[in-house]
């Protein structure tokens, strides 16, 4: 719904401030872009023995949209950790429950997986309940549906308008069932993650107020003021810069400085995170804490358990994190923030705001990978802020596929055979299976997990590395950086990655988007049939692609051929004999050579993802 606005008005929209700044070459496909703001200011008291506490918060909403707004909702994730919630009915059906969240009680050869969260307590599960909501100082009437809240506004915000919502709540912090909560199985005591009532985001599509399910996020940037009241035993970390490190002490105060702790039982943690889209922190009495520096003067902070083998893997653990960061930043672009933090308090993995939580793991190579991986979700997903529910896709592939070179460049992992096999198996196996879902698919809503994690995971990644053979690596290098510089600090689409990858190398690409994201076609392309000087190939799969053709003829002289796609209206820059364009609707092509031939390949790089390369080689 879009209202009438002035012309004034949508040239002060036409740009919000992009926080990696703009490069001037390329622009941004919606002239008119805009993105809600809410900037949050809470302060919390924890009681850590009931594992409950009570927090206050304000939150300054600017409405940038050009509509006006008579409603808003805000997300309450702990409430899924209850029996009986959406989370808990979702495990109970779905075929393959996450193994985390489910304990088995049936036999060896009948096995029964019960959901973990319809055992919970009721002092183990967790909620947030809310006493008190006013708009500008007037009370609001609102609903709780499960893990959203519902909110009737007595003054609309129009466009361009601010309104000030402030809160009174209380909340339980569930036992780990997932992501976040208490007394994980490594012994953390509080994985503080999705933890607080959240502004829902707005965006040109409406509200987003899916329910807490299984998984993603997607929120409203903003600048968050944060205090955290606990017991001083406890060492923080999280998102935002501290504050009060002198008041503080646990490894965060000047070494210039002399300590001035409070003669309290408890200490205030005071945290300011500038221009992010959520804030997470855990706590434990038990945490050493180590800090390092990069080249680039980013502070990097490690809070991990102590523990003979843990304490060796995490700090060797530790250079190779920094050389990660900068690796990254050679690659996409500088990290936004002065501050990162590894912090174990995981069951797994999982990328938040200036912070990643995770396993301590017991090998060094299972923490290095999870770290590695974690580390590139700091530009995607948390920089490039997509909507993780509706394309996890460009969250998880994206991320998969700069982890791959990361692991080549920080751990001289080099496979034997094609880099990205891994990935391209792993989607192989899925367009094969007869189930494959499109990658359009919202995340919550895949038939099964294993569907889910192979799209977003593998196809995801394999959307890049494929791209990479449509343009060229190089431009694919341009466009991830060129991505990065525009859309950093915003929420871009599909729509506008592509847009960035055509305005960079030149090529049109929405055939590309189309087919390969939004159906399950697949590539599968043939020798037909070679005789003396002639070729003749043919589109077995119902998805076209430029062709790259090796030839070898009778002399043992190669000649590589290079055949366009005509959708792409022009060619990409390959050392190569250029042939005339294969339109998509013909399903054969002839290839004429000047000698005899002995073998021909189709895609020799491999990077084209053929479902069937057995007919891609053929002997005259």
């Amino acid at each position: 719904m879009y209202n009438k606005f002035s012309i004034s008005l949508l040239f002060w929209l036409i740009y919000t401030t992009n926080l990696m700044g703009q490069n001037q070459d390329y622009q941004p496909v919606f002239s008119t872009y805009w993105q809600q703001k809410a900037d949050y200011f809470m302060d919390i008291e924890v009681d850590v023995k009931n594992y409950q506490f009570k927090g206050n918060q304000k939150i300054i909403y600017t409405n940038n949209s050009l509509d006006v707004l008579k409603n808003v909702y805000y997300h309450l994730y702990f409430n899924a950790f209850q029996p009986g919630s959406e989370m808990d009915m979702r495990l109970q059906n779905i075929i393959d429950p996450d193994s985390r969240m489910v304990e088995n009680s049936g036999t060896e050869q009948n096995p029964k997986n019960e959901s973990r969260i319809a055992k919970l307590k009721s002092n183990e599960i967790g909620f947030i309940k809310i006493s008190k909501l006013t708009q500008n100082g007037i009370p609001l009437d609102f609903k709780v549906e499960g893990t959203v809240l519902e909110v009737n506004l007595v003054q609309p915000i129009a466009s361009g308008q601010q309104a000030v919502f402030e809160m009174e709540f209380a909340a339980q912090i569930p036992l780990q069932i997932r992501r976040n909560g208490r007394n994980n199985k490594e012994g953390i005591e509080l994985s503080m993650a999705q933890w607080y009532p959240k502004m829902a985001e707005y965006d040109h599509y409406g509200w987003h107020t899916d329910p807490y399910i299984m998984r993603e996020f997607y929120g409203v940037w903003g600048d968050f003021d944060v205090k955290i009241t606990i017991d001083k035993e406890y060492t923080l970390g999280g998102t935002g810069y501290l504050q009060n490190p002198q008041e503080i002490g646990h490894g965060y105060e000047s070494q210039n400085l002399p300590l001035n702790l409070p003669k309290t039982d408890k200490l205030t943690w005071h945290f300011k995170a500038p221009n992010v889209h959520d804030f997470t922190w855990a706590a434990d009495k038990d945490y050493l804490h180590d800090i390092l520096q990069t080249q680039a003067g980013i502070t990097m902070h490690f809070l991990y358990q102590k523990g003979e083998q843990n304490e060796k893997n995490w700090e060797k653990m530790q250079p190779m994190a920094v050389k990660t960061m900068e690796f990254y930043n050679q690659l996409l672009g500088k990290y936004p923030y002065k501050q990162y933090s590894i912090i174990q308090g995981g069951d797994g993995g999982m990328e938040y705001g200036m912070c990643t939580l995770v396993n301590g793991s017991k090998s060094f190579d299972g923490l290095m990978g999870t770290v590695i991986h974690e580390m590139a979700h700091s530009w995607f997903q948390f920089a490039l802020a997509t909507n993780e529910a509706e394309h996890p896709w460009m969250d998880e592939g994206f991320t998969s596929f700069v982890e791959t070179l990361a692991n080549q460049a920080v751990l001289n992992k080099f496979t034997s055979g094609f880099p990205f096999d891994d990935n391209y198996q792993g989607y192989f196996y899925m367009a094969k299976s007869g189930v494959e879902e499109p990658l359009t698919t919202h995340a919550d809503h895949y038939a099964t997990n294993s569907s889910y994690g192979i799209n977003a995971y593998y196809k995801g990644s394999v959307f890049l590395s494929q791209l990479s053979y449509i343009i060229g690596w190089d431009n694919l290098e341009k466009t991830l950086k060129e991505y990065y510089s525009l859309w950093g600090g915003k929420h871009p689409t599909p729509e506008d990655f592509i847009r960035v990858a055509e305005q960079v190398s030149g090529l049109h690409l929405g055939w590309y988007l189309n087919e390969f994201v939004e159906t399950t076609h697949t590539v599968d392309y043939g020798i037909h049939w070679v005789d003396n000087k002639s070729i003749t190939l043919k589109r077995v799969g119902t998805m076209p692609m430029p062709i790259e053709l090796k030839v070898v003829y009778e002399d043992n002289s190669v000649e590589n051929f290079y055949i366009p796609l005509n959708v792409m209206r022009e060619n990409k820059d390959i050392k190569a004999t250029l042939l005339p364009d294969w339109n998509w609707a013909t399903p054969t092509y002839t290839v004429q050579t000047r000698k005899k031939v002995k073998q021909v390949e189709i895609d020799p790089s491999q990077y084209m993802a053929d479902v069937d390369r057995s007919n891609n080689v053929m002997k005259n």
